[in-house]
């Protein structure tokens, strides 16, 4: 096999999961998975072997009646290959992939000089001959370990063995034909046998590169990064592999270190039914990470100076709602400082996922260069989001559910809580919940393979976790040249 195409037996299954830590999102390829992966990579193994050549043999025999003779076969090719059946299996012992009953059909180019005292001049022909190969079994076990938050890929069997094989010639000496049974179909065979398993050598090594290559984060933006390490020994049983990845969180510029995020109990969401080909399960830690990631770097607040309805932002538009606000400050631009005052509280249930967010509105009046801040509101917004998939992404969208709201401070005098509703209302359903849906629809990248793409996916909710239940698609050959092979980032 080809030196990426042992990359693409695991690799298209799983991408990033150390120590004790816990994994919060956690990667399941079900047997159907498993099935799509090994058809895959044995397609593809065979477009890289067909076309490879084979080492020129040589030998020298004695012909009765007509001397010793010299014989070489070159340019040895394999044109092609049919597969009558193929398993792979998962277990304590490792991953087993097993391809049985494979015919293989090969082309090459003969040529003779043999000379005896008969003939003391020499003959000499040449030709083409084709070779088929039947009954040939391909196997080989491997096994995958945690090795500092990557993975490392062990080779512990692998071999080809060939059944039988019928040559024929096309031209030559009637001799010839018994001469390339008798001397040249074992080394034939051999060779056919010690390619195929030169390449899977060479695959291994090339896989367990790239897989240690991966990265154990990935950057979303200027202040957050997703932790994508490894965490614990993948899990093999007899019809799955199970991965977990940290999952969290962290500033772009911090050092990977336990956080203090706990799992509490297992998993409590399956996609068991559904006969999808992976489930990923993301606890609802990973959002809370992000929410607490965001708050402390500054990144929850903003300056509002720009709407669709920019007379919003004017306090003639405030004139018969906030009368004091136009008295003092008569047409006048505005900017809303919107500000979320403690990290966001976020709950999977079994429905949707849950947000309580804290927020202070400082409405400030521009007036001869100067910014003014004139009131404060704060508001506690409670809102659900609907998770979706866009492309390789988890994303979503809030929908406000209610918000109680009271005035904090104010330098134009009281104002009567239907005018802090009202405000408070408009503010929320034009400005915040817009805005917020806008960072939202940035996604989180779920651990798929560049040059693969979740299909059919369903999102199901059971607190603490949700769990995306998808089939996978091949999106072509271009992303199988980009190696080493990384994440899905938007």
């Amino acid at each position: 096999m080809a030196p990426r195409i042992l990359f693409l037996l695991l690799s298209l299954l799983f991408i990033s999961t150390s120590g004790h830590e816990e994994g919060f999102i956690s990667v399941v390829i079900s047997d159907k998975g498993l099935d799509f992966a090994k058809d895959f990579v044995i397609d593809t193994a065979i477009a890289s072997i067909v076309q490879s050549q084979l080492p020129e043999i040589q030998k020298s025999v004695q012909v009765p009646l007509v001397g010793k003779a010299k014989v070489v076969l070159s340019d040895i090719t394999i044109k092609g290959i049919q597969v009558k059946s193929s398993v792979v299996k998962t277990g304590d012992t490792g991953i087993v992939l097993v391809v049985s009953g494979a015919t293989a059909n090969l082309t090459l180019n003969w040529r003779y000089t043999c000379s005896s005292w008969l003939v003391p001049i020499g003959l000499s022909d040449s030709g083409t001959a084709t070779v088929k190969v039947e009954d040939m079994e391909v196997g080989l076990t491997v096994n995958l370990r945690n090795q500092g938050g990557t993975l490392k890929l062990i080779l512990l069997d692998y071999g080809c063995d060939v059944g039988d094989l019928s040559i024929k010639l096309n031209g030559g000496a009637a001799w010839l034909y018994q001469v390339l049974v008798d001397a040249f179909e074992g080394t034939i065979a051999s060779s056919v046998e010690e390619n195929i398993s030169k390449k899977i050598r060479e695959g291994i090594e090339t896989l367990d590169y790239v897989l240690q290559s991966l990265p154990k984060t990935i950057s979303l933006d200027e202040t957050a990064a997703l932790n994508v390490s490894f965490v614990e020994n993948p899990v093999l049983s007899d019809s799955s592999i199970e991965l977990e990845i940290n999952g969290l969180f962290t500033g772009r510029n911090d050092v990977l270190v336990p956080q203090g995020h706990h799992r509490v109990s297992g998993i409590s969401v399956s996609c068991s039914g559904t006969t999808k080909m992976i489930q990923l399960s993301i606890h609802e830690n990973v959002f809370k990470s992000a929410s607490l990631v965001y708050f402390n770097a500054d990144s929850l607040q903003w300056i509002v100076d720009e709407l669709p309805d920019q007379a919003f932002l004017n306090t003639a538009e405030w004139k018969i709602l906030i009368p004091q606000l136009y008295k003092q400050y008569p047409n006048d631009d505005m900017n809303l400082n919107v500000s979320v005052t403690s990290p966001p509280i976020i709950e999977v249930s079994h429905e949707d996922i849950g947000a309580t967010i804290s927020i202070d509105i400082i409405i400030d009046v521009l007036e001869a260069g100067e910014v003014i801040p004139v009131a404060c509101i704060s508001v506690d917004v409670s809102a659900s989001c609907a998770a979706e998939i866009v492309g390789n992404d988890l994303t979503g969208r809030l929908k406000l559910r209610k918000f109680s709201t009271y005035l904090k401070w104010s330098k134009i005098g009281k104002l009567h809580m239907h005018v802090i509703q009202s405000v408070t209302s408009t503010v929320l359903k034009t400005v915040i919940i817009p805005y917020l849906n806008s960072q939202l629809k940035r996604g989180i990248p779920l651990p798929i393979l560049n040059g693969f793409a979740l299909e059919n996916a369903r999102i199901l909710y059971a607190h603490p976790w949700i769990a995306v239940c998808s089939d996978v698609s091949f999106l072509g050959d271009y992303y199988l040249r980009q190696l080493p092979a990384y994440y899905n980032v938007s």
